[in-house]
């Protein structure tokens, strides 16, 4: 059965679905503009879900009372014929009208969701500054800016007078670093000029693949890896952040982290002990960091004791206006001597940035002098950060520079401006660099070529004798704490003797200490290409071939190249037929050539003033001076 459908009849339906409609509709568009308007004028409601009803509760009234009177009939009775007219006339308005209502709406809805939700999203993803300040009493040393993503760490690493490092990190579950980039240039360089080194590192569940860009090469690495490790970088501590977090997870007060070191590419273990809620102490191969933490795990400061270095965590803009200027490395006013920046291409290829000293008003040709640094990358003053003011070539410079010699003084490979491979360098391609350095004097028209001596400091002792045995043109070599012994012998001692030294270790564990320390060594530092040239090597015989004029220059406390060593050496020379050789001892110098009755490395820090004295000085300008004449 058919039953007809009035005008009346679809108006009281149409009239339901309309009221309905229009408070489904008013909710949701309302909980949009409640929750916008109350954010943007700050109202605070103990739980959201209040806002949002408040909201969707005032519109759908409004929308209710509107709906409602657009069917409120007005007017005069009509004749049934012109009243059904008009009812049909007035309910394609109420309907249009209805739909003109629901659009707008469903557009304010729509824009308003797609107004919050980019804004929510930016809030979970926005980036985050700040950055890590190293400081030695007045003297800033090192400068870390991190920026932090829901999963990236980028950072921006300079050091003073050394290299600058950019890296990028992903930030895996863990946490963990599945990648990360980097590149590194010379101090002072532009971070849009080319990098020095670049490469990437990945990790795996067992393995870890390393490729090194140098000099336009490239080379692959594949080292064994287990548990995970995060990646470490020399004086970088978002890492550690990282390692902060991951020893949480573990539980307790202590943890052991594995981490794996990109220089060397060695896996290490990292021990973390929790002192308290916002404190915790970091210890990497007998060297202790303390750190303070906030609840998230977040490094706020910290100090190493053994250096008397203090981390300041610096956080939002004040980061961008963070800097450590350029060392100096020009002339002093009124020096009778100029300065000149030199590049020095080498027979890799790669070139080394210096200084080169020339005394003004000389007549004719003068003699030179190449400085030699010691271990460790190091600019051309051999700037060394643990005592103020210690610039030990830069010294050397001026002192030779006022009695009419040049000084060349040359940046280790990747420091500056200076390239070159340094992961699997040893001493004797440092020898090469220096050679390199001597051939740029002699092919200059103002240096006498015949008249070239170098002055090496500790590791750069053991190279003088290397360069000198191979070119017997050489007028002379200086040697400044310059080793006797094999580097096994003299890591040995080192070891030993600073443990010993320790005062924070107990006498009761200085043996199990030195177990851990001698083990943890063997596994990291002792991999490098570097140090197992330098545990074989054996400098006797190579002394035994250096003809040339030698001066033995040693400090009478030194702990690190012990004074024992000086008269080995001496007669090492003396037994190749050299009969050109002078040793001179000064009583409480270090290995510093500075005057310390301790001498212990560990007190370095404890040092004030970083000059050399006139003793020292005046003995190796005097050499030179006499070994030099024409």
């Amino acid at each position: 059965m058919f039953v007809p459908v009035t005008p009346r009849g679809r108006h009281r339906h149409a009239t339901r679905g309309v009221r309905l409609a229009s408070a489904v509709t008013g909710a949701a568009v309302a909980v949009a503009a409640a929750t916008l308007s109350g954010a943007r004028h700050k109202w605070h409601f103990e739980q959201p879900w209040m806002a949002w009803a408040f909201g969707g509760a005032i519109l759908s009234f409004a929308l209710f009372l509107l709906v409602r009177r657009l069917q409120t009939p007005c007017g005069v009775e009509e004749p049934a014929m012109a009243k059904s007219a008009a009812d049909a006339t007035i309910e394609d308005r109420r309907h249009w009208m209805v739909v003109l209502v629901a659009i707008i709406a469903g557009l304010l809805a729509l824009g308003l969701f797609l107004a919050m939700t980019p804004r929510a999203a930016a809030s979970q993803e926005a980036p985050t500054q700040s950055a890590f300040v190293l400081t030695r009493g007045a003297d800033t040393i090192i400068v870390e800016r991190i920026t932090r993503g829901r999963s990236s760490i980028t950072g921006d690493l300079t050091i003073k007078g050394q290299a600058r490092m950019t890296f990028m990190a992903e930030v895996g579950p863990g946490p963990s670093v599945p990648m990360l980039s980097f590149k590194a240039w010379g101090s002072g360089a532009s971070i849009d000029a080319p990098p020095l080194q670049s490469g990437t590192q990945r990790l795996t569940a067992d393995s870890a693949y390393i490729v090194v860009n140098v000099g336009g090469g490239e080379r692959k690495m594949t080292k064994a890896i287990s548990r995970n490790p995060l990646p470490i970088i020399n004086n970088e501590f978002a890492m550690f952040e990282l390692a902060i977090q991951r020893a949480r997870a573990q539980g307790g007060t202590k943890a052991t982290v594995p981490m794996f070191a990109l220089t060397g590419g060695v896996q290490i273990d990292v021990g973390l002990e929790f002192v308290d809620t916002d404190s915790l102490v970091v210890k990497i191969m007998g060297q202790e960091t303390r750190f303070g933490i906030d609840g998230a795990g977040r490094i706020t400061g910290g100090v190493l004791p053994s250096q008397n270095v203090v981390i300041t965590r610096v956080d939002g803009p004040a980061v961008d206006k963070i800097a450590i200027g350029r060392p100096d490395y020009g002339a002093p006013a009124g020096a009778p001597y100029r300065a000149e920046e030199v590049t020095v291409k080498s027979p890799s290829g790669h070139v080394l940035t210096g200084t080169l000293t020339m005394p003004l008003n000389a007549k004719g040709k003068v003699p030179a002098v190449v400085t030699i640094t010691g271990s460790g990358q190091q600019d051309r003053d051999e700037y060394i950060s643990l005592v103020p003011g210690y610039r030990l070539f830069r010294q050397v410079a001026d002192t030779l520079g006022r009695r009419g010699i040049a000084v060349l003084r040359m940046d280790d490979r990747a420091i500056n401006g200076s390239g070159g491979d340094v992961m699997n360098a040893t001493s004797a391609d440092f020898a090469d660099d220096i050679r390199a350095g001597i051939a740029f004097l002699r092919a200059r028209s103002d240096i006498d070529g015949t008249r070239i001596g170098l002055v090496g400091h500790s590791e750069g002792g053991m190279i003088a004798p290397l360069v000198a045995s191979t070119d017997a043109k050489i007028a002379g070599i200086a040697l400044m704490a310059g080793p006797a012994y094999t580097g096994q012998r003299i890591i040995d001692f080192q070891l030993k003797n600073g443990v010993n030294g320790a005062e924070s270790i107990p006498a009761a564990k200085k043996d199990s200490a030195l177990k851990a320390v001698t083990a943890e060594f063997d596994s990291t530092s002792g991999k490098l290409a570097w140090m197992k040239y330098f545990l074989r090597y054996d400098p006797v015989p190579t002394a035994k071939k250096v003809k040339v004029p030698v001066l033995i220059m040693q400090g009478a406390t030194d702990q690190q190249v012990t004074p024992d060593q000086a008269p080995v050496l001496e007669q090492a020379f003396k037994s190749g037929g050299n009969t050109h050789v002078t040793m001179k001892v000064f009583k409480d110098h270090n290995h510093l050539f500075l005057l310390d009755p301790s001498g212990f490395p560990g007190g370095y820090t404890k040092l004030t003033n970083g000059r050399i004295d006139g003793e020292v000085m005046g003995t190796l300008a005097d050499w030179f001076v006499a070994t030099l004449k024409p």
